[in-house]
């Protein structure tokens, strides 16, 4: 039940009805859309909310479901049931459009099978009777015309107007330049006058020329003329014409009534399409104001999360700016929440959302609010809101106020669902106030849910110490004087009268007199509400910052765990790796071994074949040895404590740089740097232990650097994809190289290609009297791809 009946235009229902009715298709969705009704049935609430839940995922998806084109059909079906009527070719061709339509939509539906099974309960046990399209085909073109071929008589009949109308085109040629020809004809060519086509003659010459006058020109001066010899062929066209029409009609008949038989499915195909089109407009809507689908429960509870005005939302989106969202409950034990807060500062907006979306919802419409509320369903929803004073009823405002408690009251029970704007006004606040209370007190007896706006303290009082009531008040920010629109629930607020009087400006002798006029009690209980707001609004700001680096916590534990999951699934994945890497090595140094074994046996000991199995068993090592990565040595600071002297060697700090210190000079330092001496600030250089110092001494030495040189070289270099001219160049550093590391052999990777780059690099190797020999690698490792270079 919902009291009073303007109840709806207040809350704002009826403006998002006609804001759903702007996308509907068609009439039909338009009439459901306007016959919305609030309803209390849980199951047919929860039907239509997955309905159009399942409609916003499909839009959403992009899926391909195509709804552009269909019509009223009821009235067409109607039309054919009626013995001896029959459709025009337009109708006929809306009827095929509509079918269309169904047949896309079914198709739809049965490809995706189970997925939308709300949406498929629409056309349960409803046939694709395609048998009439096909009939509607055989009549009708593409463009919804009556095809020539319908019937052989038509066909006949087409083609007897087509020759006609040619051979009077012939005649009337030839009829136009003798005409021309003998200067009859005024300026024109041939025209058509009442559908006949006529030669524009001068009145002068106009019985020169046999025929019949259809008209004549403003001026008298020409007239227009049809020759005699073509006047009985057009009679005869008009003829075949009436004949044509005729026909069609005995066409069209003969259709509608193959037709008669599907009425009854036409008209299921048609609330089928009705249905669709209502579902489509509140899916778009629910888009439009990004709704969602709450937890839906049968108990008159309520927990919005994150709720906002539809209407107001829309107002802010074209304007660019945010709406702040609401978070209220109500339930058994908080039925009835009271807010107050200062004018202008969002209590009426937060009751009217309240009231809006529970109707909305009741409604099957999808409301704007996240999609973890829970929200139930109330059997009454009664609204006092605005002023509905009237001189024909004889009610004043605080009457027709009067009227509705009177009403909420008789009719109230737990299912109610009660919204009062500006509880207890219209009347003097030493009995307004009182009032107000009573009603207050016997609606939260019966238990019913409500959220109700007010600035009497009474009230604040009564709400604080009943259980049941439960104060709220919107947040205002002090500082700058102004609201921020959030519902706090827990405490009553300020009305912030004299702050946002002296805000705006209104003269100091008027607030004094006000403060000594409203009294110390009152002044003293507006203060601490108005201090009590500031401690809220500190409150508010810390859980906010609080929930942010709860959030941003959440995010990084996430991230470390991924990134441990991630690092110990590689470790398997690398360890795995290794190991089959390593029995692969270790079978083929066993064959290896054992081929060497084998061989030595056979040359029973021959020197040569010894060596050379030996040098063969080198070069597999070499190509599975592991170079190790040189660990940067660590400094190994001396005793920081004690004084940098003469002879201390010393850092450079953030550098590798070392030095041994020559002379101390105050803050200075005087450095040898190898062959370079150096003037440095003390702060600059730390000192380092004689150990770490002999250690870089001995590695800038030239024993040193070949020993660094030696485990830097590996015996082996690539020059695939090189050019001969950089090849050789290469191959001749690396020569030099190896001979004065004194490597026993190397290996040249050249590749296979056309030879050209192995016959270079070979001619080039001949002028080193070094090589002993050269050799190709086995056939089964690389062939002669590869070439060995063995040294003296």
């Amino acid at each position: 039940m919902i009291y009073p009946d303007n109840c709806l235009d207040r809350l704002g229902f009826t403006e998002v009805k006609q804001l759903i009715l702007k996308h509907c298709l068609s009439p039909m969705g338009q009439y459901m859309v306007s016959k919305m009704q609030v309803m209390n049935k849980f199951d047919q609430i929860n039907k239509f909310l997955r309905q159009t839940k399942e409609f916003k995922n499909i839009l959403e998806n992009q899926e391909p479901l195509q709804i552009s084109t269909f019509f009223d059909i009821k009235s067409l079906a109607e039309k054919i049931r009626v013995e001896g009527s029959y459709l025009m070719e337009d109708e006929l061709f809306q009827i095929y459009l509509s079918l269309q339509t169904v047949f896309s939509v079914l198709r739809f539906f049965e490809e995706r099978k189970d997925i939308y099974p709300n949406l498929e309960a629409l056309f349960e046990h409803l046939p694709v009777e395609k048998n009439i399209l096909k009939k509607i085909e055989t009549v009708l073109d593409a463009k919804g015309k009556i095809k020539p071929n319908a019937s052989s008589k038509l066909q006949e009949i087409i083609g007897d107007i087509a020759k006609g109308e040619q051979e009077v085109r012939k005649r009337m040629d030839v009829i136009y330049k003798q005409a021309v020809a003998s200067n009859w004809v005024a300026d024109g060519s041939l025209t058509i006058r009442d559908g006949r086509m006529c030669i524009p003659i001068l009145a002068e010459n106009k019985r020169k020329l046999k025929g019949f006058i259809h008209d004549e020109s403003a001026s008298g001066q020409t007239v227009y003329l049809e020759p005699e010899v073509v006047f009985t062929l057009n009679n005869k066209i008009r003829d075949l014409e009436f004949d044509k029409r005729r026909e069609i009609v005995r066409i069209l008949i003969a259709l509608t009534d193959d037709l008669r038989p599907y009425t009854p499915l036409l008209l299921s195909y048609h609330g089928f399409l009705t249905k669709l089109d209502f579902v489509r407009a509140k899916a778009l809507f629910a888009i439009e104001v990004e709704a969602d689908m709450p937890v839906l429960v049968a108990e008159p509870r309520l927990k919005l999360i994150n709720a906002t005005h539809p209407l107001l939302y829309l107002s802010f989106k074209e304007d660019k700016k945010t709406v702040v969202p609401l978070n209220i409950h109500m339930n058994e034990n908080l039925r009835i929440v009271l807010v107050s807060g200062p004018n202008a500062g969002g209590k009426s907006v937060c009751m009217k959302t309240v009231g809006l979306l529970q109707l909305m919802l009741q409604s099957g419409l999808l409301i704007p609010a996240h999609e973890s509320s829970e929200v139930g369903i109330f059997d009454n929803i009664f609204a006092d809101i605005g002023d509905d004073q009237s001189i024909e009823s004889d009610l004043s405002t605080y009457s027709a106020h009067l009227t509705k408690m009177r009403y909420f009251v008789a009719h109230a029970t737990p299912k109610s669902l009660v919204m009062i704007d500006e509880f207890g006004t219209g009347t003097d606040p030493q009995f307004g106030g009182p009032m107000a209370e009573a009603v207050l007190e016997v609606l939260n007896n019966k238990k019913v849910r409500g959220v109700m706006t007010t600035h009497y303290s009474n009230l604040k009082l009564f709400a604080g110490n009943t259980p049941g009531l439960e104060n709220a008040s919107m947040l205002f920010d002090n500082d700058q004087m102004k609201p921020l629109y959030v519902l706090e629930i827990g405490k009553p607020g300020s009305s912030y009268a004299f702050e946002i009087a002296q805000n705006i400006g209104l003269q100091k002798e008027v607030l004094i007199l006000a403060r000594e006029k409203t009294g110390t009690n009152q002044n003293r209980i507006d203060s601490l509400l108005v201090d009590l707001e500031r401690e809220k609004k500190q409150i508010y700001d810390t859980k906010i910052q609080l929930a942010n680096q709860q959030n941003k916590v959440k995010n990084l534990v996430k991230e470390n765990e991924e990134l441990q999951q991630f690092l110990e699934e590689n470790r398997k994945i690398l360890i795995k790796e290794a190991k089959l890497e390593a029995q692969e090595i270790i079978k083929n140094a066993n064959k290896l071994v054992e081929n060497t074994i084998a061989g030595i046996k056979e040359n029973q000991a021959d020197k040569e074949g010894t060596k050379q199995l030996r040098q063969n068993l080198q070069k597999v090592l070499v190509q599975h040895q592991v170079k190790e990565e040189k660990k940067p040595e660590k400094v190994i600071p001396a005793n920081l404590n004690t004084p940098i002297v003469t002879g201390d060697w010393v850092q450079l700090i953030g550098t590798e740089t070392m030095g041994q210190v020559m002379e101390v000079n105050r803050g200075n330092l005087v450095l040898a740097l190898g062959d370079l001496r150096s003037v440095v600030k003390k702060d600059r250089v730390q000192k380092i232990s004689n150990k770490q110092a002999k250690k870089v001494v001995q590695s800038n030495s030239f024993s040193g650097r070949i020993s660094e040189a030696i485990g830097n070289f590996t015996a082996e270099l690539d020059l695939r994809g090189m050019r001969g001219e950089n090849a050789i160049q290469e191959v001749e550093k690396y020569m030099d190289k190896s001979i004065m590391l004194g490597f026993p052999f190397i290996k040249l990777i050249h590749g296979k290609g056309d030879g050209i780059l192995r016959k270079l690099i070979r001619e080039y190797l001949r002028k080193y009297s070094q090589v002993n020999r050269v050799e190709d690698e086995h056939a089964d490792r690389g062939g002669d791809g590869i070439t060995y270079v063995y040294f003296n």
